[in-house]
């Protein structure tokens, strides 16, 4: 699980690299649920994390499974099994945006851990 800093840092990488590609987002958005629109992102943002972190892989199609069963599954706005979420056509977009901050954490540790030991 993430923390509510860690959460904050994906969530703008998100809002930055996916949402603003996102077709269903209202005009001023994001963030959508203000303006009216309740988001699959900003109401799953944790577990997409997650399921993202579960999977290592060069090809799209485990992280889908990991979305699938493990927030998919349990998304209070999936009622049938075509999902109304955005995600469907941006879940690569969310991948890179997510592992693209994973990288920069892991860079600026390494950073911190060269320059505590001089």
């Amino acid at each position: 699980m993430v923390s509510e800093g860690q959460l904050a840092e994906y969530l703008e990488a998100i809002r930055e690299d996916v949402c603003s590609l996102c077709i269903d987002r209202p005009p001023g958005g994001p963030p959508c649920e203000p303006l009216g629109k309740r988001c699959w992102i900003e109401l799953n943002l944790p577990q997409l994390i997650d399921a993202v972190h579960s999977v290592h892989s060069e090809m799209l199609d485990p992280y889908l499974d990991a979305l699938d069963q493990q927030v998919c599954a349990q998304c209070a706005i999936r009622t049938t099994d075509h999902c109304p979420c955005p995600l469907e056509y941006l879940i690569e977009l969310a991948v890179q945006s997510i592992e693209a901050v994973d990288e920069r954490r892991v860079e600026a540790m390494s950073l911190f851990c060269s320059v505590k030991n001089r």
